[in-house]
């Protein structure tokens, strides 16, 4: 029998079956693809080399102040320094460095000690300047208010500096004041009652705190007990510097206010209650500022107890004359500073005055009437009704009755009062002498009086002048040259407040806001241009 043939094996072929979807299943979108962040690791620990002269640009406004105080005699402030060469001791820091603090930070609005003490620690221009160290806020708050005779040498050395580069000429210079408050609060304020009731509650703290005699001989209530001490004794001298300021403020408001309604503040007794811009009243301090028109410096700065600028002109220029060594040629005020009493001592001085304000006026129109309706006197026979005979210099009244001229008082500054009388026997035969002299007796009629008042030559000069356009084009720019200062200092400095307590203090913060503006102006018209790279 035949063998089958075997079966051929055939080779397995692996076949793709492809599987499309189906018009049903469309396909699905794509995961989104998230963005690679470097992490943000606070935790870790870097060290870095970091030098302090990197830290500031070339042209940062700190390096000015730097530079600025170096070309300055600062020898009054280092005759207080104990820790000399060759003594034992920590050595301390240098004045050059504090003033340049706190000139940076006044410049940028800072006025806090410990705030300042703080950027110390981490803000890169007051490392730069510090070296990066640290300044505690106790060295930084007495150093302000400690050397007030060196800063107030250092502001008249700058405006030497200025002087001699060409921002200061003198030829005009513009005052004005401006109200800064002060650290008291206003319910520190309190009446002559109050402030006696307060008084001898503090004494008598004192008294019972130094009776007591069982103390703990612990070290710590010994510190505490000698603390309360020193507060309440703290506490009783400014009660009795307040007594002593209420008897200022009494004289100061006589006429105006009754003694009994006087306040004064308890914890600030130097502060004065004054009106502000926005019809608010707070403890505050008047500050005066004088500014020369040439660049717009500070001159002359005073801070004053006043709550306004009535006679405050004077000693402005005495105080820019004191800086400056010269006096200025022109002085320009608003009309707070004007009266006859001002316009007679600038033509003492020599002084150009220009100023706003209305001179001719000597008398309230709407009281004279009143007065004339108290006396009884008919209108027909007011003042105004009288006609005045310049040529023949006499009045003569409606009943066609002469009054000539009698005679010239000189009772009030700046004012000449000339009377004008009618003779006792006209006014006496007149029928209308009850209308016009109602008061006098038919048998003792003295004569009707007429007082015309006339400013002395000088001040109608100065009235004259201020109605020229060339006196009005100057007192025109007065705003944008003498309230600018004060506006910075407030605004850009954020002086609303004063810091410190007491008139000697306060005045030493305002000598640093005013140095502050003036190194900012020069930085700004001098040190700035002169890194720019001249043209070839």
């Amino acid at each position: 029998m035949a063998k089958a043939a075997p079966e051929t094996q055939l080779p397995l072929v692996e076949m793709e079956v492809r599987t499309e979807p189906t018009p049903s299943e469309p396909p699905g979108p794509e995961p989104p693809r998230l963005p690679r962040l470097k992490p943000i690791e606070r935790t870790q620990t870097e060290w870095r080399s970091i030098a302090a002269e990197d830290l500031l640009e070339k042209n940062h406004a700190a390096r000015a102040i730097w530079e600025l105080l170096g070309r300055l005699d600062l020898s009054g402030f280092y005759g207080h320094i104990k820790s000399i060469e060759g003594t034992a001791g920590q050595d301390t820091l240098d004045p050059r460095l504090l003033i340049c603090v706190w000139v940076y930070a006044y410049s940028e609005g800072v006025s806090s000690a410990r705030e300042v003490s703080r950027r110390c620690d981490y803000h890169p221009v007051y490392q730069w300047l510090t070296g990066m160290r640290s300044i505690n806020y106790h060295t930084l708050a007495s150093f302000r208010v400690q050397y007030k005779e060196a800063l107030d040498g250092l502001f008249a050395q700058l405006l030497a500096v200025l002087q001699q580069e060409g921002l200061i000429e003198l030829r005009r210079v513009m005052v004005d004041g401006t109200k800064i408050e002060a650290v008291a609060s206003k319910s520190s304020m309190h009446r002559e009652k109050t402030l006696q009731q307060h008084l001898a509650e503090a004494q008598k703290r004192v008294e019972e705190m130094g009776k007591e005699s069982d103390h703990d001989s612990q070290e710590g209530n010994d510190r505490q007990e000698a603390a309360r001490k020193r507060a309440a004794e703290e506490k009783l001298k400014r009660m009795q510097a307040a007594m002593v300021e209420l008897e200022k403020v009494q004289k100061e408001r006589a006429g105006e206010t009754p003694a009994e309604e006087c306040r004064v503040s308890e914890s600030e007794p130097e502060a004065r209650k004054m009106k502000h811009a926005d019809g608010s009243f707070s403890p505050s301090y008047n500050t005066q500022v004088s500014t020369d028109a040439g660049a717009g410096i500070i001159v002359g700065v005073q801070v004053i107890q006043a709550g306004n600028d009535q006679g405050q002109l004077g000693p402005a220029l005495d105080e820019v004359q004191r800086q400056c060594q010269q006096t200025p040629a022109q002085a320009v005020v608003d009309g707070g500073y004007l009266n006859r009493a001002t316009v007679l001592e600038m033509q003492e001085r020599g002084v150009d005055l220009v100023s706003s304000g209305n001179l001719e006026a000597t008398r309230d129109p709407a009281q004279a009437i009143r007065n004339y309706e108290q006396r009884g006197v008919a209108p027909n026979f007011y003042p105004q009704e009288f006609h005045y005979d310049a040529e023949r210099d006499l009045y003569v009244c409606p009943a066609e009755k002469e009054l000539p001229h009698r005679g010239v008082k000189l009772d009030r500054e700046g004012v000449e009062r000339h009377q004008y009388r009618a003779s006792a026997s006209s006014c006496r035969e007149c029928p209308f002498q009850r209308q016009c002299c109602p008061q006098d007796n038919s048998k003792s009629v003295r004569g009707r009086i007429i007082v015309r008042t006339r400013n002395v030559p000088v001040v109608a000069a100065f009235v004259e002048k201020m109605k020229t356009p060339e006196a009005q084009a100057v007192y025109k720019k007065r705003k944008q040259i003498a309230e600018f200062p004060n506006l910075w200092i407030k605004e850009k400095l954020g002086l609303r407040r004063f810091r410190v307590r007491g008139l000697a203090k306060v005045n030493c913060e305002a000598l640093w806001a005013c140095l502050t503006y003036n190194v900012q102006q020069w930085i700004r018209l001098r040190w700035r241009p002169s890194l720019e790279t001249p043209l070839a």
